[in-house]
């Protein structure tokens, strides 16, 4: 084991060495882009000013070669009052303003051009300075983990490994939810919606005979038959979100939710609750109820219990609930996450990860043949929680 961590501690000193040169690297060249930007935006600058007034200066030529060519255009047409000398020089002086106007409206055109260019260095040198800057920063994250002790480096590895393998499984968790709610609608409500259509053809049929009486009958199974659909559809729908968790609250769902795991289960329940009952915030009240819903699934799927109970406690700072059950029970472990067997304990990982979400804590008491006793305490008195 040492010399697998002097191993370790090896890989890690030479990746800290190779990153600690490519920081230095990458400094060298955000510093070398640095200087390329200024100096491309003081030459930006001159460009600017410089098209300015190249611009202004076409616009006088402008100006300057309208009034010439009306001052030919008169002079041309009076050969009284301005002779031959005069045309020519009319004409000489437009030809010059329009040849020197030419001349700035190509330089125009070449800034123009310079300071689209330049502009267009400047945005992708500095894309590449904060480009630099976050792969340094990025390094820099790194080598703090690097540099850290081993055995924080190692705590950190597993924890990601925990939260890959609880990534992996909360996905097949809903696949496996979605292939339950696809059934449960096929053999339920879609099953009697199809019998619903062939039920009213056959009254329809019945109507144009004129089979009254027997219409009758076939409505009032019918009606009876939409009420059983309509109450399969809820209970779908309670599976999703219990509605009572918005319009009652937490406990009384909680009391229906454990009415209802006892007849499901055959497993007998108690519920109790100390202190006042007080509203909690939505996704609080989701994440307790689905914290006792979880709890609940282990026990029938693994605990092979005949009692389980539910205590929950309203304190000021906090709610604490407790869920004993008189099952097989198991080994707890220190850190309740580790297990040695890939794929058990998976249920009480996703709880202490939903624990830590609501900035709580989990405890967990158990042993073989001895039942299990998990308590959960969750502070209610932050001023504002993220829903």
């Amino acid at each position: 084991m040492d010399t697998r961590i002097q191993d370790i501690n090896n890989v890690i000193s030479n990746a800290i060495s190779v990153m600690e040169d490519s920081k230095v690297q990458i400094f060298e060249i955000c510093e070398s882009a640095r200087k390329e930007l200024q100096a491309l935006e003081q030459e930006l600058n001159a460009v600017l000013r410089e098209a300015a007034e190249v611009i202004e200066k076409v616009d006088q030529l402008e100006q300057k070669y309208r009034l010439a060519r009306i001052r030919l255009t008169e002079v041309s047409r009076d050969f009284v009052t301005f002779n031959e000398q005069d045309i020519k020089s009319a004409y000489e002086k437009a030809t010059q303003i329009q040849v020197d106007k030419l001349m700035y409206s190509e330089k125009e055109q070449y800034l123009k051009a310079r300071r689209d260019d330049l502009q267009k260095r400047v945005k992708n040198v500095d894309l590449s300075i904060e480009r630099a800057q976050t792969i340094h920063s990025q390094i820099n994250v790194v080598l703090e983990y690097l540099s850290g002790d081993l055995n924080q480096v190692t705590r950190i590895l597993e924890s990601a490994k925990n939260r890959q393998l609880i990534g992996l499984k909360i996905i097949l968790a809903q696949e496996e939810e979605r292939k339950r709610i696809a059934r449960e609608i096929h053999d339920g409500p879609a099953q009697g919606l199809a019998n619903l259509v062939l039920r009213m053809e056959i009254a329809e049929r019945m109507i144009v005979k004129q089979e009254f009486e027997m219409v009758q009958h076939e409505l009032i199974d019918l009606k009876a038959q939409v009420r059983t659909g309509l109450e399969e559809i809820r209970k779908i729908i309670f599976n999703l979100r219990p509605m009572a968790l918005d319009d009652l609250g937490l406990v009384p769902t909680l009391r229906k939710y454990v009415q209802d795991f006892e007849e499901k289960s055959r497993i007998r329940t108690t519920f109790e609750t100390i202190g006042r009952e007080v509203r909690l915030p939505s996704a609080m009240e989701a994440g307790i109820y689905r914290l006792v819903q979880e709890a609940f699934t282990n026990v029938m799927k693994h605990a092979n219990a005949t009692f389980v109970s539910l205590e929950m406690t309203y304190q000021a700072q906090l709610v604490k609930f407790c869920v004993v059950d008189n099952g097989i029970g198991f080994q707890a472990e220190p850190s309740e996450t580790k297990t040695e067997h890939p794929g058990s304990h998976f249920g009480l990982i996703g709880m202490k990860e939903r624990v830590e979400l609501l900035e709580g804590r989990m405890e967990i008491e158990s042993a073989k043949d001895q039942g299990t006793k998990i308590t959960i305490h969750i502070p209610v008195n932050a001023k504002e929680r993220k829903e």
